[in-house]
């Protein structure tokens, strides 16, 4: 991480899993971080056994506020959530003082898993090997449905939060994660919403460009080809950053590999502050970058303490 951080040197950064905050704190602190936040506070079950990670943010910046994100208990009910709906992992919102921009509230969140929410005890010996086979498949679809209809539900509730709090201050807003799903899949897709009903065309673009948010790699396109149209050389990418397919197009690098399929996970999304195709937009998106060297060629002394997912970076430039 350290070595990362030495030779990235993101400004803002954001944390999944963090299981000892003191430890990061202290490690990104000699790394230049001045400001380091979290919203919780893990479950200590051993001196040195900890469960239920939280996320946290550093950055070169001040942070000026922070906030815990609630999720809406009366929204909740009326989508059939229970009254005491709440994140799996605790949102976290830091209003963050960033050079030419002003405050920019930046999330951090880490939706629930595709781990089933139901499990059965196999060891059951009331059961027969056939009928422990078979409740595992009935708890493997009915818990899995569990966990995506929480997962959409916690995109949603977060969403509609960033969408008051930004009708509310007209900060830029930034929201960064492990979404544990792909934006492309229906369940996530409408946090990327780009339609809106029953307005006429004019206001829906205003309204959709001032409320909504952008994929970072969908910005990062956007911003090349204005360049140009300048192409990209195969021989010139490097295999960490973005990846050439058969037609020589680039391609989004994966940031999770599971039984040797990889699919991106993790994921940056902008308000329009940071969209060049917006005409009031202060920054564009110079460059991505997906840092999976660990991922895809591990060597154990380098990398045997390493996350199991690719961190994702993106460089602002500010617009002349």
């Amino acid at each position: 991480m350290s070595e990362y951080l030495r030779e990235y040197q993101p400004d803002i950064i954001g944390f999944q899993e963090v299981f000892s905050p003191e430890s990061l704190k202290a490690l990104v602190a000699l790394q230049g971080y001045e400001y380091f936040e979290v919203v919780d506070q893990p479950e200590v079950i051993d001196d040195f056994i900890y469960t239920q990670p939280v996320v946290a943010i550093a950055s070169r910046f001040p942070i000026v506020d922070i906030h815990s994100v609630k999720a809406n208990t009366e929204l909740a009910q009326t989508l059939g959530l229970t009254d005491d709906f709440s994140f799996s992992r605790k949102v976290l919102r830091a209003t963050i003082d960033v050079p030419h921009a002003g405050n920019c509230d930046c999330y951090v969140a880490h939706f629930k898993s595709k781990r089933p929410m139901i499990e059965i005890d196999e060891h059951d010996d009331n059961r027969s090997a056939e009928q422990t086979i078979i409740e595992s498949l009935k708890a493997d679809v009915a818990g899995g449905w569990g966990s995506t209809i929480r997962r959409g539900s916690e995109a949603t509730l977060l969403m509609i939060d960033m969408i008051e709090r930004r009708e509310a201050t007209g900060y830029p807003m930034m929201l960064m994660g492990d979404f544990n799903n792909t934006l492309a899949d229906g369940v996530l897709s409408h946090l990327l919403t780009n339609t809106l009903r029953f307005v006429s065309e004019i206001d829906s673009e205003a309204y959709l460009a001032k409320y909504c948010l952008n994929d970072v790699w969908d910005l990062f396109q956007f911003a090349q080809s204005q360049e140009d149209n300048e192409r990209y050389d195969p021989n010139e990418v490097d295999d960490c950053d973005l990846e050439i397919n058969q037609n020589n197009k680039v391609v989004r690098s994966p940031t999770h590999y599971y039984g040797g399929r990889g699919s991106v996970l993790d994921y940056i999304l902008l308000s329009c502050e940071f969209d060049a195709s917006y005409l009031d937009s202060l920054f564009e998106v110079s460059a991505y970058h997906t840092y999976n060297r660990h991922l895809i060629n591990p060597i154990f002394d380098r990398d045997g303490e390493s996350t199991d997912h690719g961190i994702v970076l993106a460089t602002l430039t500010l617009r002349s």
